[in-house]
Formats: structure tokens, sequence, C-alpha cells
């Protein structure tokens, strides 16, 4: 089909967006919801919160190693139709979940169906907005399917504690089936491109799955084994901590999996993944900025909740509220960009974002102090929002321009395979950081505190060495109660936790500030001309 046939102008292309953007906000949706909603699903379904861990866990899994086969699969199958099974097997995931009466059958449809369903769905968007928006309208049509995406992140909290806590978590995929059913009559009005008669390669999607998925699992579990040296008490294998092996043999076999796509390329049979893709210097750009996009967001969105909802005892339903400055501003600039300065570098709007970005976690670093309140929240909640929206609107379009419209479902794979790596390393990255501040503050704290009798001393020493759970004074307070701990003592623990806490958050956030600036020595390989706008220019 040519590039032209099919692009949509006036209601109907808001039609289509609409329906992608829906598609995107339902895939993000669930992590969110999830994760302020756990207590709460894990006394119903008669398990712990390491079990529901375990699913989301397990849900991140199949999303990040699927992504590049589902994206091949969208070029087999035709996206549209890749789309609407994606949506069929989401939909069944989200009933399964929502009926789960146990830990095993919330695996099943929220871990396995959904995250299989998402597989087909996030590469499809991608290249359906290639195959329905001219070029020089990617960028807004882009943007406003990250920015919904983001916002779902940002109100899962919202939704999640209004939903919890007025009803039940139930009701959240409960309304999830109604959305795909809403979706699912209109596919027929957003315009495919032909499918690519070619075989699956099996080999490299089981090397991809298992490579990808060993570096993910590894990650995943840092916080609690440890990246090299295994925590106390945790299992480790000739010496070194299973993290370390895991994510050397995934590499190991991602470095596998590339050598026999370059075998089947150079005997003339289709690969998985065309690995010259890349060696495009545009392409591998941007999605070096998307993989860096996403740790600091998986990082930030790991970190303030923690401070709303532990450190201030808000509810979810206010820790969400908290959070609706950084959606407001994301989608306005995801969507507002495009319209009123469509002929903006790129690179410079990426620039600014990743500003943008680090000023906001920079102020939130350094407003946290014992007299802290929520209010500090917001401005830094407004610029990363700022930031956010910008590289939203510039870096799908980015990645999807610097290839031919034919392998867009190919780079939708890359490109959520990429978001996914970042947001499994951010979260882990910034949550070991948060859990080692913290660890060796709250000891310094007890050693040095008076109050302390020194055999309570050595054995707090022994006992946090291994962690310390992020757990507000009120939790603490009826935790040291309930086991009879001298009240004075009570006091000083808890007191040293107040203050160890502030400063695991801003040990956390600085990270998450310094990823947000390492992303700008990357940012050369992104173009400077729009998309659409002729010839790319030379770096910098």
């Amino acid at each position: 089909m040519p590039e032209s046939t099919g692009h949509r102008t006036g209601s109907r292309a808001m039609l289509v967006l609409a329906t992608l953007s829906a598609g995107q906000f339902l895939m993000t949706l669930d992590s969110s919801v999830m994760n302020v909603s756990m207590a709460m699903v894990a006394s119903d379904l008669g398990t712990t919160i390491t079990g529901i861990q375990t699913a989301i866990t397990l849900y991140t899994l199949v999303m990040a190693t699927l992504m590049i086969t589902g994206g091949k699969l969208g070029s087999i199958m035709g996206r549209r139709r890749a789309f609407g099974i994606g949506l069929v097997i989401y939909g069944a995931g989200s009933l399964t979940t929502a009926l789960a009466p146990n830990l095993g059958v919330l695996l099943v449809g929220w871990s396995l169906l959904e995250g299989l369903g998402a597989a087909l769905i996030m590469p499809a968007i991608v290249a359906l907005v290639a195959s329905n928006f001219a070029p020089e309208k990617r960028s807004g049509a882009y943007g406003l399917i990250a920015a919904s995406g983001a916002v779902a992140v940002a109100a899962g909290p919202l939704i999640g504690g209004a939903v919890t806590t007025f009803a039940s978590w139930r009701y959240v995929f409960a309304g999830e089936v109604v959305i795909v059913l809403l979706i699912l009559p209109v596919l027929r009005r957003i315009e495919d491109a032909p499918p690519k008669r070619v075989r699956l390669d099996g080999v490299g999607s089981a090397l991809s799955v298992i490579g990808l998925g060993l570096v993910v699992y590894g990650v995943l579990r840092s916080g609690e084994w440890g990246w090299l040296r295994s925590r106390p008490g945790g299992p480790e294998i000739l010496g070194l901590s299973p993290v370390f092996w895991l994510v050397l043999g995934g590499m190991l076999v991602v470095y596998a999996f590339t050598r026999w796509e370059a075998y089947l390329l150079h005997r003339g049979r289709e690969p998985l993944l065309d690995t010259r893709l890349l060696g495009n210097r545009q392409l591998s750009g941007g999605l070096t900025m998307f993989f860096a996009q996403f740790m600091v967001q998986a990082g930030v969105f790991f970190a303030v909740p923690l401070f709303l909802s532990v450190v201030l005892e808000l509810s979810a339903l206010q820790t969400g509220i908290r959070l609706l400055p950084l959606s407001v501003a994301l989608l306005v600039t995801a969507v507002g960009i495009p319209r009123v300065w469509p002929h903006a570098s790129p690179r410079r709007v990426v620039r600014i974002g990743l500003g943008a970005m680090t000023v906001g976690i920079a102020i939130l670093a350094g407003g946290m102090d014992p007299g802290a309140n929520a209010g500090i929240v917001a401005v830094p909640m407004l610029l990363m929002g700022l930031g956010l929206g910008a590289l939203a609107s510039q870096l799908g379009a980015v990645t999807v321009s610097a290839v031919p419209d034919s392998r867009s479902a190919e780079v939708g794979g890359l490109q959520n395979t990429a978001t996914n790596l970042g947001a499994s390393l951010g979260t882990a990255l910034i949550g070991s950081v948060l859990i080692a501040t913290l660890s060796a503050s709250i000891v310094a704290g007890i050693q040095n505190d008076p109050r302390v009798p020194d055999a309570v001393q050595e054995q707090a020493t022994t006992d946090l060495a291994s962690g310390v759970p992020f757990l507000s004074d009120t939790q603490l307070s009826g935790a040291l109660s309930d086991a009879g701990v001298d009240p004075a003592v009570a006091e000083a623990v808890v007191s040293a936790n107040t203050d160890a806490r502030l400063e695991a958050l801003q040990a956390a956030l600085s990270v998450a500030a310094l990823l947000a600036v390492g992303a700008l020595f990357f940012t050369g390989r992104i173009p400077r001309r729009p998309v659409g706008a002729g010839d790319r220019d030379a770096d910098d």
C-alpha cells in the first residue's frame, strides 16, 4: 500500500487516534492500579504481598520478552488483526482476573493472558499510526498515544484507590473488558497495511524470549537478592548473587540471538529482527531515549508515591490527586507541542524535556526535609509532566520515521522492548538505592542514639543488614509496641526511621536526576529536522 493511502483527516482520524489511545491507556493502567491495590488483592485471594509482587513480575516478564515476536506476528498476520486478536486475549485475561478466586487464576489471567495480549497490541499500535497518519501528522499522534499511556501510570493510583476504597479492585478489570468490547467494533475503521507472507523465525523468537527473560527477571530480583554479592540470607551461586548470573547469561543469549539473525540475513532468509535496523543512527537514538525516559519515569513513579503514601501517610486516593499535575502537564505538552510548534527540532525538544525533568527531580530531592508536606510535589510533578510530554511528542515519530513504513511493526516491537527494559531497570535500580540507603541510615541512626542500649544496637545492626522495609511511623510504632519494646527505645527507632526514609528518598531521586542528565549525552542521534521536513541534519 502506498504510504499516502489511508491517511485520515477530520473526525475519522480522531476516531482512529481515540481507539489507539484507548488501547495504550488500557495496556498501561493495570500495573499502576495493581501497585496501589496490592494489599486488598492479596487479602481477597488469600495470598501474600509477595504473591502479588510475583504476579506483577511475571506480567512484566511476559510483555518484555514477547514484544519483538509480537511485532513480527503483526507484520505476518496484519497489524489490525494482531491488534484485534491481542484485544480478545487481553479481554479474556481481564475477565479471568476480575473473577479470580485465588493467586493461580490471577497468574493465568493477568500475568499470562494480559501479558500475551499486550505483546500483540503495543507493537501494532505503533505500526497502525504509521499506516493511518501522514509523516507530518505523526508527532502529534504519537504524542497523544504516549501521553495516554503515561497518564494511565499517573492516574492509576487515583483510579485504583477510588475503586478499591469504594467498591472492589475487581471492577477495574471488569471495566477493562467493557473497554475492549467498545474498541473491537471500531477496528474496521482503521487502515491496515497488507500482511507479509513470511514464516516466523522460531529459533530467533525462542532466543529473544530466553535472553530478555533472563535479563529482566534478574533485574527485577536485584532488590531482593542483590546485584553482585548476595544479601545476607539470600541465595548465591559460586559466591555471587543469582542476579549477576541471570543478567550475564541473558546478555550472552541476546548476543547469540543477534548472531543468529545475522546468519539468517546472510542466507537470504527472513529473520525475526533485521539487526541492520540497530545500525540506523536515528532509530538507535530514539530507542536509547525511550529506554532512558522510562528508566527515569519508573524510578520517579516508584519514589514519589512512597513519599506521599508512606512518609506523609496519604491515602491512595490522595496520592493519586497529588500526581494529577503531572498527568495534566504531560497531556497538554504531548499534544500541544506538535500543534503550536510543528516545525520544532526534535533534538531541541527532547533536550528541553530532559532538562525540565532534571530540574523537577532536583527540586523534589532538595525539598525533602522533616517539615515537608504534600505541597512540595506540585511544582516538581508539573516539571516532570512537561518534560515527559516533550519527549512523548517526538520520540514515537522519530523511531518510526527512521525506517520505511513496512518495518513499523518491527520498530514497534523494539520500541516497547526498550520501554519495558527501561522501566524494569529503573524500578530495580532506584529501589536498590533506596533500600540500601535506608538500611545504612537507620542503622547509623540507631547506633548514634544514646537512648538505644548497646545490646539493641548490635542486634539491630545484624537484623537490618539484609535490608529495611519502607514503613510509615504509624506502622513502625505499632510493630514496636506489639513487640513490647521499651518506649524510649521505640521513640529512638522511629526517629531514626523518619530521618532515614527522607535520606533514602533523596538518594533515590538524586540517582534519577543523574540518569536524566546522562541521557542528554545520547541526544546527538535525535534528528534536528522534524519528521516529514526532508533530509535529516547532521549532528550538533
